[in-house]
């Protein structure tokens, strides 16, 4: 098989949640387990960060990805869903995975899949693992695909887990109270080994305490550690500066960050915490990384902030897409992350709003339209998955909110609209599911490659 028609095979045979939902959803760990023990168990060959949470962990994966890059070490990313390219689920370095390997892999695991009947992610995460074996990494980054106890990831022992905050999502799953998903998240905790806590909440951190006392693991609240505050509040530039007290050490300093949404100051505050640890574990011996115990330079941790994006191809989080008009691209997903965009385009100043948005079916929609500000001009899309909201459905149900515009067939239309009544003062936000952004990162990027074509 061709690379798409390997991928048109995984997508074909297999359960794939971002999809078509909740038919793909398998809980449980058995299914990683004897795919695992089918491939020697990969993902025992090298050390591992384990990372859930329900906002901003895709977020802190990339920020110590690009930390530890360049501090030197070889360092293996898995995270999801992909926003274009499936190959960003899995990249060694920044670099998404070889696509021959893909191919290979899969020709060879064959009836395997047939017999252990996998859900997509845990297939790709068996493919993850078993590449970055196969390359002789240092250090591995693993994100959770949802929740955390029975997530397909929890067969990995990591060297330190991060939960980086707990809000209401895939509550069908989850449970529909704080407790209970902090309870789910809760499940990436391992005997005696570290964890840091994003984010402390007061229905969420008893459990945590709880949890981490009982496997006598070290219990960190980043937020308790470090103190973030934004110095270059009203700049519309594609990093943002900040202010950082440790309040441990009682040390500041002044860090230069590549996402700037304010939302990162928590996500920059866990990612500081988890490398403190990550250098106490190196340093001390505790763990063994193949490249050796050098641990993670302040130089390191300053270059991997800034340039995070060019590190590791990380998209789609206020991603800064255009000027005149300021055009961003945002993932928010869920009530959390609605809430925090909400929050941003507040600080933004513009003469007209305009916002882009689609959704998925299976999401509490209307939670996230009550955040959203009525004084805009709203186009109402759909992307091109099963799971995609009907745009003329989403209309409907913003209108209740006093959320009004047209509804389009498709991202690129709705894109193409809003930009033709936007002027060069204006904000465009592109939002809603993943699949929207993603959408709109290949209808821009076509748009761009278009425009640098030399004319007959």
């Amino acid at each position: 098989m061709t690379y798409k028609e390997t991928l048109d095979y995984l997508y074909a045979r297999l359960p794939v949640f971002h999809r078509i939902g909740a038919a793909a959803y398998k809980p449980g760990l058995e299914n990683s387990l004897r795919l695992m023990e089918a491939l020697g168990n990969p993902q025992q060959q090298y050390p591992c960060i384990h990372i859930a949470g329900t906002n901003g962990k895709g977020s802190v994966s990339h920020f110590l990805a690009a930390i530890l890059q360049k501090s030197g070490y070889r360092t293996g990313l898995y995270t999801s869903p992909h926003l274009v390219d499936f190959g960003e689920r899995i990249r060694i370095n920044g670099s998404m995975i070889d696509p021959d390997f893909v191919v290979n892999f899969v020709a060879q695991q064959k009836q395997l899949f047939e017999r252990i009947k996998p859900s997509f992610f845990e297939a790709t995460m068996a493919l993850a693992f078993d590449y970055f074996r196969e390359k002789k990494i240092d250090i591995a980054i693993i994100e959770t695909g949802l929740g955390g106890r029975l997530d397909s990831t929890n067969i990995i022992n990591p060297i330190l887990s991060v939960i980086t905050n707990i809000s209401f999502d895939h509550t069908q799953f989850l449970g529909d109270t704080l407790e209970k998903i902090a309870g789910e998240k809760a499940g990436i905790i391992k005997k005696q080994t570290p964890v840091v806590i994003g984010e402390t909440q007061a229905e969420s951190q008893v459990i945590f305490e709880k949890k981490a006392e009982a496997l006598e693991s070290p219990l960190f609240f980043a937020d308790k550690i470090y103190k973030l505050q934004r110095k270059n509040r009203n700049s519309r530039g594609a990093k943002m500066l900040l202010r950082v007290k440790n309040e441990k050490k009682q040390t500041e300093k002044e860090l230069s960050v590549g996402l700037s949404g304010d939302y990162q100051l928590k996500n920059v505050g866990s990612v500081l915490c988890a490398v403190d640890i990550l250098n106490d574990l190196i340093h001390s011996k505790k763990i063994t990384i193949q490249a050796g115990d050098k641990g993670i330079s302040d130089g390191a941790i300053r270059e991997g902030l800034e340039k995070v994006c060019e590190i590791t191809g990380f998209q789609g989080r206020w991603q800064i897409l255009g000027e005149k008009p300021q055009m961003v691209a945002d993932t928010g997903h869920n009530e959390a992350g609605m809430r925090q965009l909400k929050a941003q385009l507040e600080r933004q100043t513009y003469e007209q709003l305009h916002i882009v948005i689609g959704m998925v079916n299976d999401k509490d929609i209307r939670s996230m339209l009550a955040l959203l500000p009525s004084r805009a001009n709203y186009y109402f899309t759909q992307a091109s998955t099963l799971r995609a909201l009907a745009a003329e459905k989403l209309q409907a149900e913003a209108k209740a909110y006093g959320l009004t515009g047209e509804a389009y067939d498709t991202v690129e239309s709705a894109i193409q609209a809003a930009l033709s009544k936007a002027t060069k003062k204006d904000f465009v936000c592109i939002t809603g599911s993943n699949f929207v952004v993603g959408e709109a990162l290949e209808v821009l990027a076509f748009e761009k490659k278009k425009a640098k074509r030399p004319s007959k």
